[in-house]
């Protein structure tokens, strides 16, 4: 009972004052892809604490000091323990009907949005390659459209999508920076991160962390890509390009070049801040991974004690 009170103490206080920690860094656009990291740990933290605090009700802490023979055979005095007073078969089917509910709405709601951008990515991809031209020197379809757009879409056939507009007001190195970008999506599987991000907020829509992973990873997503492809090449000519789509655009599908923050990343692209130091890099990974592990280390806390007292703990 107690394990399991600590965790969902833990899923509240991550779930609603780590939305307002995380959002007070100043950090993230100097090392967005650490910081994408950094939100789904802390969401998907809340989630497993979320599902484990019902286990922990509905199976106590059972010893694993000894044989695999006394670990089964503690299992099942516990369980018949708990089960025959009353109290614990409440608690255990509370536990049992959270854990199942947990897992459940996260199953049922990954399978749902992820069927759904699959099917979304590759129609539009096949309609796109239908009305579109592909170009292999630019490795990308070329749309016949008014307005200058770029964008990517994944899923099962991976296309960067450049309208003609955008190939005629913007000059070579404009257009390179573009498609690099977009590759770049492509290739460190951004789509990935995002459904991540809004199956979490799905799961729990009514946590602010839940909210703001989702948010702050859209436009975290985009400025990792500019890094990318302003690696070894000018950046101003990414801005500039920027500059041109973000004036023309509209409402766009996929992951566009211009569709998120377009400002921010303009001046971040113009006046680079300083990287982290590697040392600083290092103990935020170190604290992202604390952020994923922490339920799981709550959940074990017993188990891990009944190792070091070379005992099997009584509840």
């Amino acid at each position: 009972m107690t394990v399991a009170a600590v965790l969902l103490v833990y899923a509240a206080c991550a779930g609603t004052l780590g939305a307002r920690m995380l959002g007070r860094a100043r950090w993230h656009a100097r090392a967005p892809l650490l910081a994408i990291i950094t939100y789904l740990a802390a969401a998907w933290s809340v989630v497993a604490a979320l599902g484990l605090a019902g286990l922990t009700l509905a199976v106590h802490a059972t010893a694993l000091g000894g044989g695999l023979s006394q670990l089964i055979g503690a299992c099942v005095l516990r369980l018949r323990e708990a089960y025959a007073t009353p109290g614990g078969a409440t608690a255990a089917g509370l536990g049992l009907t959270l854990a199942g509910a947990v897992m459940a709405r996260t199953v049922a709601t990954a399978v749902t949005h992820l069927r759904a951008v699959r099917q979304h990515a590759l129609r539009h991809a096949q309609t796109a390659r239908l009305v579109g031209r592909a170009e292999p020197a630019l490795g990308a379809v070329l749309v016949d459209h008014e307005q200058p757009a770029a964008y990517c879409v994944a899923g099962p056939h991976p296309t960067v999508i450049l309208t003609t507009a955008a190939l005629e007001t913007l000059d070579p190195d404009q257009v390179d920076a573009v498609l690099a970008h977009e590759r770049a999506h492509l290739s460190s599987h951004h789509h990935r991160l995002l459904a991540s991000a809004k199956i979490g907020r799905q799961v729990l829509p009514f946590l602010p962390l839940m909210r703001d992973a989702d948010t702050q990873i859209a436009r975290l997503v985009e400025m990792h890509a500019d890094d990318a492809a302003t690696a070894g090449r000018n950046a101003g000519a990414l801005a500039t390009a920027l500059v041109v789509l973000a004036a023309a655009a509209g409402p766009a599908p996929g992951l566009a070049a211009a569709a998120t923050d377009a400002v921010q990343r303009i001046q971040r692209l113009l006046r680079p801040a300083d990287p982290l130091s590697r040392v600083r890099r290092q103990l935020l990974g170190a604290g992202a991974a604390a952020l994923a592990l922490t339920p799981v280390l709550l959940a074990l806390t017993p188990a891990i004690v009944a190792l070091a007292l070379g005992r099997v703990p009584a509840a």
